[in-house]
């Protein structure tokens, strides 16, 4: 490799750094933008990894009402999955959860977040690797944030390891495709699913306290 191509190389990376750094900075300094709760129903949004295995998830959780697959956290319009599986767009599969608050506290969906996933794994999940399946909690307001940093804070200390989840200000959910939708549900016998996603499902089913937990 000559002098001129390793600079250049060089000069390339730390531009990809400060790139990333700023969209970062940028991100932090965002105001975030509040949904308002419409027929008593509130909602809030997780990525985690696939969104079909994140969806079944928050499904199972009493209170919910509804999960719905999409694209957040990125800094492009109207991405798609083929879009976002190029990991230029900034997206990351994630979750919009409709949920009663009568029924289900913001803080309840955090610890469902936590006890699904591996809370150490950075861009991805399992097998699926690469920025659209980062993890990423997105708050609506301060209460939500301190929420969200306490919470990962403690769950820090207990395992004594970093938590690889990122805490951004919501700014936009982008529904995915319709045959995204309830994909668990209608693919019982797809192979990822069986393989994957229900495992998964049943991991967190197991350790997460029943009281919480819609009947199978």
């Amino acid at each position: 490799m000559t002098k001129t191509i390793a600079i250049v190389i060089f000069t390339l990376f730390l531009s990809c750094q400060n790139t990333a750094q700023s969209t970062r900075l940028e991100k932090a300094n965002t105001k975030p933008i509040e949904v308002p709760i419409t027929n008593g129903k509130a909602k809030a949004y997780f990525a985690s990894g696939c969104f079909w295995c994140v969806e079944a998830i928050y499904e199972s959780v009493k209170g919910v009402e509804e999960s719905i697959s999409g694209y957040s956290g990125g800094h492009t319009k109207n991405p798609t999955y083929a879009s976002s599986n190029t990991g230029k767009t900034g997206h990351a599969e994630a979750v919009e959860i409709i949920y009663d608050p009568k029924v289900v506290t913001f803080e309840t969906l955090v610890d469902v977040y936590f006890a699904s996933q591996n809370v150490t794994q950075v861009n991805g999940q399992g097998n699926d690797k690469g920025p659209q399946y980062r993890s990423i909690i997105f708050y609506q307001n301060e209460v939500q944030k301190q929420i969200i940093l306490r919470k990962k804070e403690v769950l820090a200390k207990k395992i004594n390891q970093k938590i690889a989840a990122e805490i951004y200000p919501f700014q936009k959910f982008w529904i995915a495709e319709d045959y995204h939708q309830n994909y668990e549900k209608r693919h019982p016998n797809n192979s990822y699913i069986k393989n994957v996603s229900i495992p998964r499902l049943n991991r967190f089913r197991a350790k997460f306290p029943h009281k919480f937990l819609k009947a199978h």
